[in-house]
C-alpha cells in the first residue's frame, strides 16, 4: 500500500532532530527521503551513544531518521554542490538547518535552487529564524526553552526551573515544518510554484505555550511555576498516597471535582461555596489543595485509581518508561515496532503515532547506514561506476 505522500521526493540536509523529526514524518507518510550527510562522519547523533546498536549505531540517531536513504556528500566541494543541485531539481521538498545564510555561499540558498527547480519547497529550520536580532545565533533547544518562557513555569513552585526530559522544542518545531511543508505542497498543486519556509525554535517553543501565553496577554500577570499543578484547573496534579507512591488526579470540571470528594470522604468540600466552581478553587488553591493531599495518604496509588475511576473521575499513574511499553493499551495500538537494516540487525523502533485507514504510515527501511545509499542514489543523477568511483577517492561523497 502506498503512503499519503507516495511521490513525494524530500531531500533532507538536516542534522540532530528538529529537521530530522521533519524527515522521518514526511518518510512515514510515504515520501521518498534522502538524507545527505557528511562523508566519514555524517549526522552528529550517530555517535551519541550509550546506548546504541551492537555496531555502534547511537539510539538517539535512530529514533529521527527511519524510512530514509543515507547519501555522503561533501557540499563544500563544487562537485558536491553539484550532485545536490541536480538532486534539487529532481526535488519536491529541500529541508536545511545551517546557520543563516549558511548555504548561500555553496549556492544551495532557495533563491539559487528555484532557478533549477520553480517548484521546489524549501524549508529551513533555524534557532531564531531568517531575521531579527537574534538570526545569527545558534540555537539549542535547552536554551530556547528557557528564553521562550517554557522553563519558567516547568519545575517545583519553590525550586528551580526546570527543562522538559525531552528536546520539545526541537519535537515541536519538526511537527510545525511537517504541517508547513504538506501546505506548501497542496498550494503549490494551485499556483504551481514552490515556496520558501521559514521555521525557528523560538516561535514554536513560544506558540506551543497555549493557554499559558494566553494566561498572560489576557490576564496580565506573569505565570508562576506550579510544578504538577494547572494554572487554570483545581485539582489537576500529582498527589502522593501510602505507600510513598503518586498519581495524577486530572479534574476537569464541578461535577467531578464532587465526585473526588465523596470519594475521599469529604462531601463537606463538595459543597463549600469556595470550591464549588473552578475559577472558585483556582482562586483557593492553598486552601483547598492542603486538605486533598492529607486525605490521598489514606490509601495506595492503585486503590484511590480504582476507586476514582469507577466514580468518573480522570486520573491515572505515573509510568516509567519501561512500565508505559508494557502498557496494555499501547501494546494493542503496536507503539513498538521492529525493523531489520542492511547488516541484519533487528531495530526496534517507536511507531508513528498517526492511524490513518487508507493510507496508513509505512514501516520499510531501518534507520539507514552512514553513505549506505551513496551508489544508488548516484546512479540515478546518471553517474556512471567509474565516475562514483572517481567521486569517492576525491572524498566528495
Amino acid at each position: 500500500m502506498s503512503g499519503a505522500l507516495s511521490g513525494i521526493k524530500v531531500l533532507d540536509l538536516t542534522r540532530v532532530l528538529a529537521g530530522p523529526w521533519t524527515g522521518q514524518l514526511l518518510a512515514d507518510l510515504g515520501a521518498e527521503v534522502i538524507k545527505v550527510e557528511r562523508p566519514g562522519s555524517g549526522d552528529d547523533t550517530r555517535q551519541w551513544a550509550p546506548p546504541s546498536l551492537a555496531d555502534g549505531t547511537a539510539a538517539y540517531y535512530l529514533a529521527a531518521n527511519r524510512g530514509k536513504q543515507s547519501l555522503t556528500v561533501d557540499i563544500t566541494t563544487a562537485a558536491g554542490q553539484e550532485i545536490v543541485r541536480k538532486l534539487a531539481a529532481q526535488a519536491d521538498v529541500l529541508l536545511e538547518n545551517y546557520k543563516v545564510g549558511g548555504l548561500k555561499k555553496y549556492g544551495l540558498d532557495y533563491d539559487s535552487l528555484r532557478k533549477v527547480n520553480s517548484r521546489l519547497v524549501y524549508c529551513s529550520i533555524t534557532g531564531f529564524g531568517q531575521d531579527g536580532p537574534y538570526a545569527e545565533l545558534p540555537g539549542y533547544d535547552y536554551i530556547v526553552q528557557g528564553m521562550s518562557g517554557l522553563m519558567s513555569i516547568t519545575g517545583p513552585a519553590d525550586g528551580e526551573p526546570h527543562k522538559v526530559g525531552v528536546a520539545v522544542t526541537d519535537l515541536f518545531t519538526g511537527l510545525y515544518a511537517a504541517n508547513a511543508v504538506q501546505a506548501a505542497l497542496i498550494a503549490r498543486n494551485r499556483t504551481g510554484e514552490g515556496q520558501y519556509i521559514d521555521m525557528a525554535l523560538f516561535d514554536c517553543s513560544l506558540a506551543m505555550l497555549a493557554n499559558v501565553n494566553m494566561n498572560w496577554l489576557i490576564g496580565h500577570e506573569v505565570p508562576p511555576r506550579l510544578g504538577n499543578a494547572h494554572p487554570n484547573i483545581v485539582p489537576y496534579q500529582v498527589f502522593k498516597t501510602a505507600g510513598d507512591s503518586h498519581f495524577i488526579l486530572a479534574c476537569g470540571n464541578d461535577k467531578q471535582f464532587r465526585a473526588v470528594c465523596e470519594v475521599v470522604g469529604l462531601p463537606v468540600l463538595g459543597a463549600d461555596e469556595r470550591y464549588a466552581t473552578n475559577p472558585q478553587r483556582v482562586r483557593n488553591r492553598n486552601e483547598l489543595v492542603p486538605q486533598l493531599t492529607a486525605a490521598f495518604l489514606a490509601k495506595t496509588r492503585d486503590e484511590w485509581l480504582k476507586l476514582l475511576d469507577a466514580a468518573g473521575v480522570p486520573c491515572g499513574p505515573i509510568n516509567t518508561v519501561d512500565e508505559a511499553f508494557a502498557d496494555p493499551q499501547i501494546k494493542h495500538r503496536q507503539m513498538e515496532i521492529h525493523l531489520t537494516d542492511s547488516a541484519g540487525q533487528d531495530v526496534p523502533l517507536v511507531a508513528c503515532p498517526i492511524k490513518m485507514s487508507g493510507t496508513p504510515p509505512r514501516y520499510e527501511v531501518a534507520p539507514p547506514k552512514l553513505g549506505e545509499h551513496t551508489d544508488t542514489v548516484l546512479a540515478s543523477l546518471g553517474y556512471d561506476s567509474a565516475a562514483i568511483a572517481q567521486l569517492k577517492a576525491d572524498g566528495t561523497v
